[in-house]
């Protein structure tokens, strides 16, 4: 058995509820194909690190409850309607129940303890997330966000917790960063400042554009959901400077020109460079049986892809994980970078409105919700996004130094691609294994001339 962990040196302060201000009309929204499938995945976990502020955090709940006026769904609770067939529907009810804003303070804790330089992600950081094991089905009565402000030696960390089938990553950055703007406005002079986010589109999408509720053939929804307990796991954060991500494209590029395929060197990107390495390493680092079928799976934004598209401010999920085909282990390896990119590419190339609308259709006639259980240990999972505006989340104190997450929809072989904090189309990648895995991966020749090595954080 191993050791227990040692004591958290987080303590919670306070912890207050916060509603829309002002209040709005109650209403339900329906949650579509794309929302009820996340029920049973973890709340999202996303945190930002920050010195310590010049000025005080008070100013977060009055301007919270001002974005909550806009984006009020996150304010209310899940509700399950039973049909007369025997089905249910969930839907959210917006009577203003209120989030959460947990106070605490880490005795003791450093920026330098929160992100160690050339180590794994600290379990420390999984302090800084409450409502750490909940899943999303939880929102029937649990808050649909906490925020929890921790106070460390030298700097703050604000740690949101999220849940996942009320929108997808797109719309949550989207909200901190209104929550974010209003924040800024109330620190400035007059207290007030124009404000350029746009209003959310609350209106939740469907295939016939009714926004009809989906009902699900079940009785009870909860026999659905798993609150699986992933195995030991390693995590790093690590970074790829705009130049070394260059540099991967440009080999990537080279070897598709020399095998004659110039629209995959035409159509290649920064993304598929860095995806045909990691998945291309973490292959090799676990040391795969050669006839082993592995695949890439991506999560994927639907919005411009939909005809008619949907508008960036469409608040809901819209992403599906989509997958590369599926190839021998050995034959990735031999085949190289190049020809892996392209693999990726082609995958992102052939999600289309009439595959989207498929895949909905499929759903509608067996539905079924996400869980530990749906991700191939033989393959990797690409989550998260580089275009999220996480570095733009500023709450008045300036940019903040690192962005990290909690131990939510963490397993072997899972890598989320966040924005370099320098920005220039760098990017970071927290990559998930376990600890044989990470060890070798470590080890991988290729994969560590890639890594940029960390930087000195103020």
């Amino acid at each position: 058995m191993p050791p227990p962990p040692p004591p958290s040196p987080v303590r919670v302060v306070s912890t207050r509820t916060v509603k829309p201000a002002p209040p709005r009309p109650r209403e339900r929204i329906p949650l579509t194909c794309w929302d009820v499938s996340m029920l049973s995945s973890n709340y999202i976990q996303k945190g930002l690190l920050f010195p310590t502020p010049s000025s005080s955090t008070d100013h977060l709940t009055t301007a919270l409850a001002s974005a909550l006026h806009a984006y009020y769904p996150i304010a209310g609770r899940f509700v399950t309607d039973k049909h007369p067939d025997g089905g249910c529907s969930v839907s959210i009810d917006c009577d203003g129940q209120g989030v959460q804003i947990v106070r605490a303070v880490a005795d003791g804790v450093s920026i330098a303890d929160v992100i160690p330089p050339d180590a794994d992600v600290p379990p420390l950081l999984h302090s800084f997330f409450p409502l750490q094991d909940a899943v999303n089905y939880d929102g029937h009565h649990l808050p649909l966000f906490v925020v929890q402000v921790t106070e460390l030696i030298d700097g703050v960390f604000v740690g949101f917790v999220y849940n996942h089938a009320l929108s997808d990553g797109t719309a949550f950055w989207d909200f901190l960063n209104a929550w974010a703007e209003i924040a800024r406005a109330r620190l400035s002079p007059t207290g007030t400042g124009p404000l350029t986010s746009r209003p959310p589109l609350l209106k939740r999408w469907s295939p016939q554009g009714d926004g009809a509720p989906v009902v699900l053939p079940y009785a009870d929804l909860s026999e659905l959901i798993e609150r699986l307990e992933p195995p030991p796991l390693r995590e790093r954060m690590l970074h790829f400077s705009s130049e070394s991500l260059v540099a991967l494209k440009e080999r990537a590029r080279q070897e598709l020109l020399a095998a004659g395929d110039t629209a995959g060197a035409a159509a290649l990107t920064r993304f598929q460079a860095l995806t045909s390495l990691l998945w291309r390493c973490i292959t090799r680092a676990r040391r795969l049986p050669p006839e082993q079928e592995t695949v890439c799976r991506l999560a994927i934004n639907n919005r411009g892809r939909l005809r008619p598209a949907l508008p960036a401010e469409y608040f809901g999920n819209t992403i599906n994980a989509i997958s590369t085909e599926a190839v021998r282990a050995s034959e990735l390896l031999e085949r190289g970078h190049g020809w892996t990119a392209a693999t990726v590419g082609r995958a992102v190339a052939a999600h289309t409105d009439e595959g989207i609308r498929a895949r909905v259709a499929a759903w509608t006639a067996k539905p079924m919700v996400y869980t530990l259980r749906y991700f191939d240990p033989s393959g990797v999972m690409m989550g998260s996004s580089p275009r999220f505006d996480m570095y733009g989340c500023d709450f008045g104190w300036g940019k903040a130094v690192a962005a990290r997450s909690g131990k939510a929809n963490k397993f072997d072989g899972k890598t989320s691609l966040y924005p370099g904090p320098e920005g220039g189309g760098s990017m970071d990648a927290e990559v998930v294994l376990t600890p044989e895995h990470m060890a070798a991966l470590e080890r991988d020749d290729e994969f560590s001339a890639a890594v940029t090595p960390d930087r000195k954080k103020p």
